[in-house]
């Protein structure tokens, strides 16, 4: 569901994507407002649910994570998605978990230290989920990644 955001949440949601840390003070001045109207926006923009919180970002490669894999699976009985999805949160080193359409029923992102610790990913805790097929990718390296640009795709939809 589409949420209805005017200037002021484009604003705001510009300058909050582009560093998480920015004081509210900050954001207030760049946008000619109180401090107040912005606390009330971030707020109501978080109600919305068109944010949730903020982060840090750990780079894997630096902590000694250095294969990065997707890995499309197959499962036996597709009536134990429930399950499976609890069992893989479970899994530390699953970071990312959808529901597909196509050729597999879900796909996983997850990191290991090298291909060895992903094998042993692959079959001592994937395998024993009831899977009837897995297809793995490996990732060599990440040519960009980013959040999706809303103010930008935001003017374009108000064209």
């Amino acid at each position: 569901m589409s949420q209805k955001l005017d200037s002021l949440d484009r604003q705001i949601l510009t300058l909050i994507s582009a560093d998480a840390r920015i004081p509210f003070l900050e954001v207030a001045r760049a946008c000619g407002v109180s401090g107040a109207a912005i606390h009330q926006r971030i707020h109501r923009l978080t109600t919305m649910g068109v944010i949730s919180g903020s982060h840090f970002i750990i780079n894997a490669d630096k902590i000694g994570y250095e294969t990065c894999a997707y890995i499309g699976l197959n499962l036996k009985d597709p009536g134990t998605f429930d399950d499976v999805l609890e069992q893989l949160k479970t899994i530390p080193e699953v970071v990312e978990c959808h529901y597909t359409t196509g050729n597999f029923d879900m796909f996983i992102k997850l990191y290991a230290r090298n291909n060895h610790h992903l094998l042993e990913i692959i079959h001592d805790k994937l395998q024993p989920l009831g899977l009837r097929s897995s297809e793995t990718l490996i990732s060599f390296h990440t040519a960009f990644c980013r959040d999706l640009p809303v103010t930008e795709l935001m003017a374009v939809d108000e064209r």
